[in-house]
């Protein structure tokens, strides 16, 4: 379910999913590894598809899905504080998508820019609407609790 939603939301949102200057709505989905293991795997094949079906070169589809698990990785061992769970998929991608911007679809900006409007995407995704995602699972669960008393 993971994969088919962060496939959907790359698609949807693809004008803004690829290039140097991203903000991939997609990515809202790395939080999740606060609450669930089985977001590594969601997160990683979603963005392995996500790539493929958008038309991604083979080094985008190997290593931002490298990024991509890495920082799901990371970011679940990170579960017992939601403030440090987007960090590593921020970090993640601000160090691995600008060498696959540079060398798999040769774009041509230096490669510190290339990191900081990488990461300032991936603020925007994972960490501020990320932030939002978060309230509003933890709300719904709240309520699933209460539900069952």
């Amino acid at each position: 379910m993971i994969a088919a939603i962060y496939v959907v939301l790359t698609i949807v949102f693809a004008p803004i999913s690829f290039n140097f200057m991203q903000v991939r709505i997609s990515e809202i989905l790395c939080i999740l590894p606060l609450f669930t293991s089985a977001a590594i795997p969601g997160l990683t094949v979603g963005c392995v598809l996500g790539n493929l079906f958008g038309g991604g070169v083979i080094y985008d589809i190997v290593f931002g899905s490298l990024a991509t698990l890495l920082g799901a990785y990371f970011a679940y061992l990170l579960r017992f504080n939601r403030w440090l769970v987007p960090i590593p998929t921020i970090v993640s991608n601000a160090v691995i998508i600008p060498l696959v911007l540079k060398y798999g679809y040769m774009i041509d900006e230096p490669l510190y820019l290339m990191s900081i409007y990488i990461a300032v995407g991936e603020f925007i995704s994972v960490f501020i609407l990320g932030e939002i995602l978060i309230s509003f699972l933890q709300k719904r669960k709240q309520v699933i609790s209460k539900e069952d008393r």
